[in-house]
């Protein structure tokens, strides 16, 4: 049976502690309140939380010297900072105590449902690492995210491996893997198991902003360095300092940036736009990307010494279908956390479910696998993620057309001696049609049937791809 989990609310307002009291139970968590930081201790030293929130402003004893003194009492127990105090100053003398993560009132309740996840998802790894390998029987991890280790696929046990080997160095590492595979997952493994998991762990996704903006939120900015500068802005990299930064879809860095980032590699400095002076910083960086550096390299879209400055260490995550051991669990896992948060009966799913889940390729990965539970868990049944599946875990109907037959049957009758000529060109462009038929089935099947993107991959015109639909006998596929 699933433990209670209890969340500790420090604020002087009886309002905001009864709204947030209500938040909590709707997520099946306990609230304990305290209305003052000392209330607040004693409230910890009595039974300390699985997650706390915490008002910077407080009667008696201030927030931040609160912020210390849970920190101190209860090293293993998160602490999110939830406060109308707003300045940058603010921001980082909260992190740099130890807070697990900072949002500025008023937030929306899916910022705060956030925070909690990957907060109770901290916890749970902090504070029991070999409980995080296996996660199904760790309830506290459940609210977070797809667990990471859930079957017992050699890929996975190389990847826990190697981890465990450079968690507890300052080396940079490039985690590669398709979208969906949990890479973050992995960065955030790598920094909990370091000597930073006390220090801010702070993730910039890359591809998210245009890279005008990209410098100023990883580098910061000076006050007047351009119109609308009205003070000086921290980046990601000094929030960072003395934690680790997670640069997720590096790839997508525009390369005037690489230019930058690689002398924070090189030598700790950097230095903000409209400044005039170098900022030293110690932050360990951890990349992500699903593309293929090396190609982005030899393209001139990547900087070659910003590739191996990134690439010390490797770690390369399997794509689920990869390691479809763990489909059954993972399966299990989502349906568990959905049933629980959306109120509903966990239905165990049906044998014709399971058979579905592992005879597809996922090309989404774990987030589809997710996505699809969390669909069967709110419609109460899963008819119509089943219609949605069998046509694509079923044989492509154009792999064994016409054309295929032909140039099997003539190149065949050739071989065996049944026959005296065979046209070369003829068999070529015959093969040409199959390979060219096989390959469209499967980006049409990796992109959910959406031909639009479909014919982006393949680099054809729309028109193109349904014309050699047509062609392949793919026209009525879904």
């Amino acid at each position: 049976m699933k433990p209670v989990q209890r969340v500790l609310i420090v604020d002087d307002d009886a309002s905001v502690r009864d709204w947030l009291a209500a938040f909590m139970r709707t997520r099946g968590l306990v609230p304990v309140c305290a209305a003052s930081g000392e209330d607040a201790l004693e409230e910890l030293r009595r039974a300390p939380p699985d997650v706390a929130t915490l008002d910077l402003v407080l009667p008696g004893m201030d927030g931040l010297n609160t912020l210390r003194a849970m920190r101190a009492l209860a090293p293993n127990v998160p602490v999110i900072v939830l406060s109308g105090v707003g300045a940058t100053q603010a921001i980082v003398e909260a992190l740099r105590f130890g807070a697990a993560d900072f949002l500025r009132k008023p937030f929306e309740a899916e910022e705060l449902e956030i925070a909690l996840d990957k907060a109770l998802a901290r916890a749970a790894l902090e504070g029991d690492a070999s409980g995080f390998r296996s996660h199904l029987a760790n309830a506290a991890f459940a609210p977070a995210a797809p667990p990471l280790f859930a079957g017992e696929s050699r890929k996975m046990r190389m990847v826990d491996d190697m981890i465990d080997h450079v968690a507890d160095t300052d080396i940079t590492v490039l985690i590669r893997g398709e979208s969906g595979t949990g890479k973050e997952l992995v960065a955030r493994t790598v920094w909990s198991r370091s000597s930073r998991a006390r220090r801010p762990f702070v993730k910039v996704n890359c591809a998210a902003l245009p890279h005008e903006l990209l410098e100023s939120e990883l580098f910061g900015y000076e006050k007047g360095a351009f119109t609308g500068a009205q003070k000086r802005k921290l980046g990601k990299f000094e929030i960072a300092n003395g934690g680790t930064i997670f640069l997720d879809e590096i790839s997508e860095m525009h390369p005037s940036l690489q230019a930058k980032l690689l002398q924070v590699l090189q030598d700790g400095q950097f230095s903000r736009l409209g400044g005039e002076r170098d900022v030293a910083v110690d932050a360990r960086v951890l990349a992500a990307t699903n593309r293929n550096l090396e190609s982005a390299v030899r393209d001139g879209s990547f900087r070659e010494d910003l590739f191996y400055r990134l690439n010390v260490v490797t770690i390369h995550l399997p794509p689920l279908r990869e390691r479809r051991d763990e489909i059954p669990l993972l399966a299990d896992h989502f349906l568990d956390r959905y049933a629980r948060e959306y109120g509903k009966d966990p239905k165990p799913l049906a044998d014709d479910v399971r058979a579905a889940f592992s005879a597809y390729d996922w090309p989404g990965n774990i987030r589809e696998l997710e996505n699809l539970v969390k669909r069967i868990v709110v419609l109460g049944g899963a008819e119509a993620v089943l219609d949605e599946l069998r046509p694509r875990t079923a044989a492509p109907t154009g792999l064994q057309s016409a054309p295929c037959a032909a140039a099997l049957g003539e190149l065949e009758r050739f071989l065996a001696g049944e026959s005296e000529r065979v046209s070369l060109k003829r068999v070529a462009r015959q093969a040409a049609q199959v390979a060219e038929a096989r390959l469209i089935a499967k980006v049409l099947q990796r992109t959910r049937w959406n031909r639009k993107e479909a014919a982006a991959i393949l680099q054809i015109s729309y028109k193109a791809l349904l014309y050699k639909m047509r062609d392949a006998g793919l026209s009525d596929s879904p």
